[in-house]
């Protein structure tokens, strides 16, 4: 049986330890003992992708956020969607998270941020966002934590509550869309998105492209 393999790892704001592991070609990132992502779980971030961007296909020149690099799954997804003159701005928190898919992840989806579309922002999404004014993208993804609260930092839950909602739909232009990724259904955060004004579509995903059921939630907010 071949090795888990420890890559890299490093800390969180709050501390907790952020790590990327391989094992037999495949790659998750973990929290502590949680795994945040998979390479070979990553249905629902392909269709975060998908569902966020379906309607921007034909667009001339059409501006993305995706809140979250993760193991690039999403980027993969929206690049494959999106024409020669999108921008496809990606907002990491963990510059180690960029350098990993960089330096470990060229086989998997890395070598996509050397795409010209592609602009990396080491920043949080959520002052990405409040800098951005008003109806700055087309669309916005957010797949930060393991649902609308704050996992990877505790400041994350701002994003999730009615002033970062508001914050979000004035960064979407008119017509556009926000995804959200969850590893669950939380019917109080889709009432808060229809809240701050979003016409709400709870759709369910599944991990893995064969799986027999849906283990994930993404919510698609249009404004």
């Amino acid at each position: 049986m071949k090795p888990t393999r420890k890559l890299a790892e490093t800390l969180t704001p709050d501390g907790a330890r952020l790590a990327l592991y391989e094992h037999d070609g495949s790659y998750c990132i973990r929290l502590g003992q949680e795994e945040l992502m998979h390479s070979s779980l990553s249905a629902s971030e392909l269709l975060l992708g998908e569902l966020a961007t379906e309607r921007l296909a034909s667009h001339a020149h059409p501006t993305v956020l995706i809140g979250g690099l993760g193991l690039g799954y999403t980027l993969r997804s929206v690049l494959k969607t999106l024409g020669p003159n999108a921008t496809v701005q990606v907002a990491e928190l963990m510059p180690e998270v960029v350098d990993w898919n960089r330096e470990f992840l060229s086989g998997c989806n890395g070598t996509l941020l050397n795409d010209p579309r592609v602009e990396v922002t080491v920043a949080d999404v959520w002052e990405v966002i409040t800098r951005a004014g008003p109806s700055r993208y087309d669309s916005i993804m957010i797949d930060l934590d393991n649902g609308p609260n704050g996992m990877v930092q505790k400041q994350n839950d701002r994003l999730y509550q009615q002033d970062g909602l508001r914050r979000l739909a004035s960064a979407i232009k008119p017509g556009g869309c926000a995804a959200i990724w969850s590893a669950w259904l939380d019917k109080r955060f889709a009432e808060r998105l229809t809240e701050a004004g979003f016409t709400v579509q709870v759709v369910p995903a599944k991990r893995h492209a064969r799986a027999k059921r849906f283990a994930c939630t993404i919510f698609v907010a249009d404004k």
